[in-house]
């Protein structure tokens, strides 16, 4: 069976990356395979490397306060060069108010700070294909 694979990303000016990069360690420690794109990516560098990578899921971390435009922009693209079956999940500094605008764009789910990774993690096994 192939291993599922994810690629952490943190789109935009956020140069905070500690979330992340936990996120990342522990998806990799529950046996996925996880491409990390560091700090500051465009939406369209995370879109070519899940594709060029053959992602399963795509997980954004946010704390720059521009997830809602960065999240669905990635989702968007992903539609463009017919990619949409990679799936997206978000994190980080989320109002809760925000939450049902970025599903209803098309981001999978989202995990607020503090998520114990299990929960990120099944999430994952529950949704791969």
């Amino acid at each position: 069976m192939k291993k599922i694979r994810v690629l952490v990303a943190k789109p935009g000016l956020d140069g905070h990356d500690r979330g992340a990069k936990f996120v990342a360690r522990a998806l990799r420690d529950a046996g996925f395979e996880v491409i990390y794109t560091g700090i500051r990516q465009t939406p369209e560098q995370i879109v070519s490397t899940a594709i060029q990578e053959d992602v399963d899921f795509i997980g954004l971390s946010c704390l720059s306060g521009a997830h809602n435009t960065l999240f669905p922009k990635v989702v968007k693209l992903l539609q463009e060069k017919n990619a949409e079956d990679i799936i997206v999940f978000g994190g980080g500094v989320i109002p809760a108010e925000d939450v049902e605008y970025l599903k209803s764009q098309g981001i999978k789910e989202i995990f607020g700070p503090g998520t114990p990774s299990e929960i990120f993690i099944n999430f994952i096994k529950e949704n791969a294909k």
